[in-house]
């Protein structure tokens, strides 16, 4: 069981703990179903993550290792997991009992506002995807800039062409 979660955490991005207690089999299984791909959730015994972690640069998570813990192991989509989890206590009536208790990136711990704030971040896909459409406009926009000189001249042209013919 040691090297399963030594394996997730290598693959992970971030690690984030809930409390486990009250939560049914099949509360979980429906929790399981609607996180997003490559986000693993379990439940770890403390002296089990303890072992984990030694070595790692998820160490300073010994700090969160109280009570009965869910963790969730999160490969990229830290916003989708979250949200997961903000949708199961809500729809659970949990929300008041089972709040983020923390969670560990790159060997910095952070609280429940710490990763609420981590997850408004936009994610890995959404970045690219901005970046993408910002140099997908490039082209067009100075296209649009070349063109308007010669757009001008054309219609300044025109206008005088216009003008002769008046007269």
């Amino acid at each position: 069981r040691v090297a399963t979660v030594k394996e997730l955490l290598d693959k992970s991005e971030m690690v984030i703990t809930v409390p486990a207690g009250g939560i049914t089999v099949s509360q979980a299984q429906s929790l399981r179903r609607s996180l997003p791909q490559g986000t693993t959730m379990m439940v770890v015994k403390n002296k089990l993550m303890s072992r984990a972690i030694e070595g790692t640069t998820y160490e300073p998570v010994g700090d969160m290792l109280k009570g009965a813990n869910m963790w969730f192991f999160i490969e990229e989509d830290i916003g989708g997991t979250v949200k997961s989890w903000n949708s199961f206590v809500k729809d659970s009536g949990k929300r008041e009992t089972h709040t983020i208790l923390g969670g560990n990136i790159e060997g910095t711990n952070y609280d429940s506002k710490g990763v609420e704030a981590i997850s408004k971040l936009p994610s890995k896909l959404e970045l690219i995807a901005q970046i993408a459409g910002s140099i997908n406009a490039v082209p067009t926009k100075l296209a649009r800039v070349v063109k308007a000189p010669g757009m001008k001249v054309a219609r300044a042209i025109k206008l005088a062409g216009e003008e002769v013919n008046k007269e």
